[in-house]
């Protein structure tokens, strides 16, 4: 196969600019993309990446953007992203555009249905689907309705939806970014067969170990602004690189400097029960008991499915799952802790793993979100202060570095790391002991990520118990002062970060041999 170097361009966006009201999100924005190649598009959030690929797939369409877009050696002029895939050009987002209760089969072709005598073919759309499926690796029967089905096969399922249009440029928004690892990497190698095809892809990614392993060429967009395009073999790509072009300047270190102060025992989970919510013979939590002091930051490590935020949950307030015995001490006193309202009374916040479902109301505007934890606090009876709402979220925007123009934005506006600080500040603004952040960096950038990891190191500086879930083991490692693995809802190792490391994590992540506490 001819090299990709050599490969004709597919695809060129020239001089790409988007505005909205007080914001340029694109500012002469260019870039090339090769048939057959896979190009990474890098950035920190904010940084214009998924603008882009709106205004290339139909969704910004022609007239409200300035720029050109050549494709295949025409201009062209979306109207919508059904002219888009027409051409070829199929995206998919971040948030998968699949309905949940219809099938494989019905994802698949909705708007595109075959048809006989003027009817829906079924007969025809399952042999294809099975067919479809078959190319993308995916054995589930296509009568399975999407909503029974893994966030990792989903995945599977819209990049059979794009085989289905004959697509020849495929766009992934953030392809991996709720996946496991081998989900992770079962995509991947799915990219690279798409690859050996000749179907080109662009992707998006905060994972910088992925995009180091299966980009040709990386674009870096900063501000707004085409900042370089690299070759990765060529030029000797490597993450480090990346992170100088994203950010403009090399970082050191990827955690901030940290000296901890970790006082006395302030609150435990001892002897914690909790069954699943479906299945009453299914226990999420086994007998679970964590120390959190005053000052730590706390580590829970395990895989995906282990119980990390059904524990989570079910302490804050037994959010999840069927609550059957357990006790919480906070402060030496037992407290009795059956609602959300109860956990944040008693000084207790969770930031959970989804910020878009259960973090925010993505109608509401950036002040309302920030003080929507604790209304009593800026109330006068039942009426809310909005002076004071307003004066409290312009604090924690200019503390936080949220990047907007004023707090009178929806929350559905921000990027992902900004959203991110927002569901922070809500927490926050409750004046909470203890935070527990749930995968608190998942889908923001290398810099947002620094900037969070610094916000969690000044809340532990201030006296306040932290836990972290993270599926990133580095991450752990790298923030935590004591880290507890979980494997299939019990608590199976107790260690010091000092004397940890991934190879022990994932031993007791992966075992139900509890080994001795460090």
């Amino acid at each position: 196969m001819t090299r990709v170097a050599e490969s004709p361009i597919i695809l060129e966006m020239r001089s790409i600019t988007k505005e909205f009201p007080g914001v340029k999100a694109l500012d002469s924005v260019s870039m090339q993309v090769r048939a057959g190649e896979v190009h990474a598009i890098c950035g920190e959030n904010g940084a214009g990446k998924s603008t882009l690929m709106k205004v290339l797939s139909g969704v910004y369409p022609y007239g409200t953007y300035a720029g050109d877009i050549v494709y295949q050696g025409d201009e062209m002029r979306f109207r919508d992203i059904k002219s888009s895939e027409s051409a070829g050009i199929v995206i998919i987002h971040q948030e998968l555009a699949l309905i949940p209760e219809l099938s494989i089969t019905e994802n698949i072709f909705l708007g595109n249905e075959p048809t006989r005598f003027g009817a829906i073919d079924w007969t025809t759309a399952k042999l294809r689907a099975i067919d479809l499926l078959a190319r993308v690796g995916l054995k589930d029967d296509p009568d399975t309705a999407i909503k029974n089905l893994g966030v990792g096969k989903q995945q599977l399922v819209e990049i059979a939806k794009a085989l289905n249009k004959n697509v020849k440029l495929l766009i992934l928004d953030e392809p991996t970014a709720a996946l496991n690892e081998a989900d992770s990497q079962h995509l991947l190698d799915l990219i690279r067969g798409l690859k050996g095809r000749g179907i080109a892809s662009i992707m998006i990614s905060h994972k910088l170990n992925e995009i180091e392993a299966i980009a040709d060429s990386i674009t870096i967009i900063r501000d707004g602004k085409t900042i370089e395009t690299l070759d990765v073999k060529a030029d000797g790509v490597n993450e480090d690189r990346i992170i100088r072009g994203m950010v403009g300047r090399n970082l050191a270190s990827r955690f901030p400097d940290r000296s901890p102060k970790i006082g006395e025992v302030f609150f435990e989970v001892k002897d914690w029960w909790v069954r699943h919510p479906q299945t009453a013979e299914r226990f999420v939590c086994k007998g679970s008991n964590i120390t959190v002091r005053r000052g730590e930051i706390v580590g829970l490590a395990g895989l995906m499915g282990a119980g990390r935020t059904e524990l989570a949950m079910s302490v804050f307030g037994r959010s999840y799952g069927q609550f059957v015995s357990g006790t919480i001490v906070k402060d030496g006193h037992e407290v009795e802790i059956k609602n959300v309202r109860d956990a944040i009374d008693n000084g207790l916040a969770y930031v959970s793993e989804d910020r878009k479902v259960l973090g925010l109301n993505l109608l509401d505007d950036i002040k309302r979100s920030t003080v929507s934890a604790k209304l009593t606090k800026i109330s006068r009876g039942t009426v809310v202060d909005r002076y004071q709402e307003h004066t409290i979220a312009e604090e924690y925007r200019k503390s936080l570095r949220v990047k907007t123009p004023t707090v009178d934005e929806g929350v559905a506006k921000l990027s992902g790391g900004n959203q991110q600080k927002v569901v922070l500040a809500k927490w926050m603004f409750t004046d909470p002991d203890l935070l527990i952040l749930d995968e608190p960096t998942r889908g923001i950038d290398v810099g947002a990520k620094f900037e969070i990891y610094n916000i969690i190191n000044q809340l532990a500086a201030q006296g306040k118990g932290v836990i972290v879930i993270s599926s990133e083991l580095p991450e752990l490692l790298g923030l935590s002062d004591r880290i507890y693995t979980i494997f299939e809802g019990t608590v199976t190792n107790e260690i010091d970060a000092s004397e940890a490391d991934a190879e022990t994590l994932m031993r007791t992540m992966t075992s139900k041999k509890k080994e001795n506490a460090a």
